[in-house]
């Protein structure tokens, strides 16, 4: 490939140029990755609780919110979020819609994993803490959460690289994230080439330092258990 068909393949000097601009999107990417798995972790923890109750009034709703979310598209989710709530008076900023809308759909597939984890744990060790007078929430703590923690770190670092990946679904809501950057880059200099695939880059660059995190904690849970 000779240099000018190279150019309109990568425009290094584009991508230079245009990089530091993208670049201003991390802010959002990570903001609505960190605290959409924040909010999606503690949801899915009480989802999975309820979703092995013997209540029915607890099993039955997880259940059928499980379902919806997991076979419902994220963007679908988000455009009823930001564009279909204002016609009944609900309104959301765009980050706003869009950390609900990964909160709510990342939250379903967590609560699966917890569900898994959970039970994998031995119920003899249920049995052992009764005996010792543990309450229901004192074995959760100190016994069986600490073990199914360890279980579900892999499981839920593919959750948190599936959410990152997918909050640049968020720019079709309007959110300033780097994929909407890469949009208007793109727009304005009639290349989306180059900065498609400097933003492609970027990803990887991000999604390779949490699989280094997930890495870290898989070897200090290890260590501690």
């Amino acid at each position: 490939m000779d240099s000018i068909q190279w150019e309109y393949f990568f425009n290094v000097k584009l991508a230079i140029k245009s990089f530091p601009y993208i670049l201003q999107g991390i802010g959002y990417t990570m903001l609505l990755s960190f605290v959409s798995m924040a909010f999606g972790l503690v949801l899915g923890f009480f989802l999975s609780l309820a979703r092995t109750s013997k209540n029915r009034l607890l099993r039955w709703p997880a259940r059928l919110y499980i379902s919806f979310m997991r076979g419902v598209p994220i963007l679908v989710l988000l455009f009823l979020l930001f564009y279909g709530l204002p016609i009944v008076g609900i309104e959301f900023s765009a980050v706003t819609a869009a950390i609900i809308g990964f909160t709510l759909n990342s939250a379903a597939f967590m609560a699966e994993i917890w569900r898994s984890s959970i039970s994998s744990v031995q119920k003899g060790q249920w049995e052992a803490a009764a005996s010792l007078g543990f309450s229901y929430w004192q074995t959760m703590r100190r016994i069986i959460l600490p073990q199914g923690t360890r279980i579900a770190i892999a499981p839920l670092f593919n959750v948190f690289l599936d959410l990152t990946k997918g909050t640049s679904l968020a720019a079709m809501i309007t959110v300033p994230e780097m994929f909407q950057k890469a949009k208007i880059v793109g727009g304005r200099e009639f290349d989306y080439m180059t900065v498609y695939i400097l933003v492609a880059l970027i990803y990887w660059g991000v999604c390779t330092l949490i699989s280094l995190l997930q890495d870290f904690m898989e070897k200090r849970y290890e260590m501690d258990i």
